[in-house]
């Protein structure tokens, strides 16, 4: 390696050290730095599927990633206990995104989960806000109102599920799955893949076991799958219940998402 290259791939690693949360930064530092690097830019874009938002998996193969999110909210703080031992019983591997309200309501449930390597516990904020730089909102909730809420509303989280878990969660999925761009970049610099979904399963738990059947039968090789664990009065359990063994016999199998790589 030439003296030039070397020089490159140096002031590379120094550069990706510089953008990402350093291990013992405390959150004043982090918000600091980031809000420096973001101040006078205005998001332009807000949605699902803004740039950096993953929604499936790079392969052709026939998987799917079953991906759970337990939100937390005053009337979201329940248990599909029925969906959680059947995906255990039939071996059905999912990644789980975990507000930390709901960690509060069922700390036992979440270190059991935790510890259980079929699942893994993924980021889904400490509010479960919608993630603006600048207090955007979505389906009536007010998103981080700026960087500063915005980077507690996600590196807080993270902080919990690694003290109580033993490991820092790769993925983040916003309150809502809604973002800005800098929301997403601001995401990525905190150590985070941003993922969104390819198939909605259960749209926020208000389908029915019918139509969330229906709704996981209509998958392609490669899709990421949005359902929620915390409503267990909803029809997201029946209905998946009743997809699973279908997806099986046409060849599907279930994975995580570090199984594979995103896009």
């Amino acid at each position: 390696m030439t003296k030039v290259a070397l020089f490159a791939v140096m002031l590379l690693l120094i550069v990706t050290t510089m953008l990402t949360a350093a291990p013992n930064e405390d959150i004043t530092s982090l918000t600091a730095r980031i809000s420096m690097e973001f101040n006078g830019k205005t998001p332009q874009q807000w949605g699902e599927n803004v740039p950096g938002v993953r929604t499936r998996l790079a392969t052709d193969e026939k998987v799917l990633a079953l991906t759970l999110d337990a939100c937390g909210s005053p009337r979201g703080k329940g248990v599909d206990r029925q969906l959680l031992d059947f995906l255990t019983r039939e071996q059905i591997p999912a990644t789980l995104f975990i507000n930390a309200r709901w960690i509060d309501a069922n700390p036992e449930l979440f270190k059991q989960l935790a510890a259980n390597p079929l699942f893994e516990i993924a980021n889904h904020g400490m509010w479960h806000k919608p993630a603006s730089v600048n207090g955007r909102s979505a389906y009536g909730i007010a998103g981080t109102k700026d960087m500063k809420e915005l980077v507690e509303e996600i590196e807080l989280n993270a902080d919990k599920v690694e003290v109580i878990s033993g490991r820092r969660p790769r993925y983040y999925r916003s309150g809502t799955a809604f973002y800005d761009e800098y929301a997403v970049q601001v995401a990525q610099q905190l150590g985070h893949e941003v993922v969104g979904y390819s198939v909605l399963g259960d749209a926020g738990a208000t389908l029915p076991a019918g139509k969330v059947k229906a709704a996981l039968l209509a998958s392609r090789p490669g899709d990421i799958i949005i359902a929620h664990i915390n409503h267990p009065e909803a029809g997201t359990g029946a209905g998946i219940m009743a997809a699973v063994p279908l997806l099986k016999k046409q060849g599907f199998r279930f994975v995580r998402l570090s199984d594979y790589q995103l896009q």
